[in-house]
């Protein structure tokens, strides 16, 4: 006889654990953007969350920092169906995406048979996956989320070996860790901005409450930065129209185009020109960091106005 105790693995209605998708579910996707990394074999960086393409809001933007391309994640908490998969057409053209990463806890066969069609019949370099997700416990313990992939590639796997042999990418988000790590050591106040020591590329303080303005420090493989952005599932209209009379005061004090720039729709871009792979550079990236994001808040204090959210 043995004295250990068990009992059994049941699953979890995902929205017992995530009750909105946007609100909920997204964003705690892409603070844990390592489990999918991890689940697909590829290491990932969040670029945008809610990112606006004609009249719908892509879920998570991400680039594969191995040959920077473009990973859209579209992901839902209930069984797949055919709005999405209309949605993931109309922002792999606009996006320009080569990898597609569709999360749900259910696949319909019909959308399976899409995603094996695609693979089978997009040009080299397009990727799309089929990633089942669960949500799990054992008794009252915490929950646990389990990806399978259920649909790839066919030649996935082959590619992975040949990229990344080691195919361990805990040890590219430890990289993350323990920078924001050190700066909060080296800067005790970034705390209280919510700089936290993440796993992931970015970190974000509020400059405004209303329409919401977040400023991101970002640190990358071999240049870091910092850049705004709206609230999570705003397009860049509402920010734009507030920070838009103040453009010239703007750009004349950050020493940088007001935008929005690119796909992402990011204001105020500006960028410093060492990453991870220079640790080195690490404290002189931190300072800067430091000294930038002071200059936004100060700006924005008093060019802008508003009180942060």
């Amino acid at each position: 006889m043995t004295d250990v105790s068990f009992d059994r693995l049941r699953d979890v209605a995902l929205r017992d654990a995530w009750r909105h998708e946007s609100n909920d579910f997204t964003p705690w996707l892409a603070q844990n953007i390592d489990h999918i990394a991890e689940a697909v074999g590829m290491p990932l960086e969040i670029t945008g969350t809610e990112v606006l393409v004609g009249t719908f809001y892509a879920d998570i933007l991400a680039r594969n920092p191995q040959d920077d391309g473009v990973v859209l994640i579209e992901n839902q908490l209930e069984q797949t169906d055919h709005a999405h998969l209309g949605q993931i057409m109309t922002y792999l053209a606009g996006l320009e995406a080569k990898t597609v990463i569709w999360i749900a806890p259910a696949f319909r066969e019909p959308h399976l048979s899409a995603i094996r069609w695609l693979n089978q019949h997009t040009a080299d370099g397009f990727s799309f996956f089929a990633l089942r997700l669960r949500v799990v416990r054992i008794g009252e313990s915490p929950f646990a989320p389990m990806f399978e992939i259920v649909e790839q590639p066919d030649n996935w796997q082959r590619i992975v070996r040949q990229v990344a042999p080691t195919s361990d990418w805990a040890e590219y988000y430890d990289v993350k860790q323990k920078f924001w790590l050190m700066a909060l050591e080296r800067h005790p106040d970034l705390a209280s901005l919510g700089f936290k020591p993440y796993r992931y590329a970015n970190n974000y303080t509020y400059l405004l409450a209303e329409p919401e303005a977040q400023l991101s420090a970002w640190f990358g493989k071999t240049q870091s930065g910092v850049f705004v952005r709206g609230g999570r599932g705003e397009g860049p209209d509402a920010l734009a129209a507030v920070l838009e009379p103040h453009r010239g005061a703007l750009e004349t004090r950050l020493g940088t185009a007001l935008g929005p720039a690119g796909r992402t729709g990011y204001f105020l871009q500006k960028g410093y020109p060492h990453g991870q792979l220079d640790e080195a550079a690490w404290p002189g990236i931190i300072d800067w960091m430091v000294t930038t994001v002071a200059d936004y808040r100060a700006a924005f204090a008093v060019i802008v106005g508003g009180e942060p959210g």
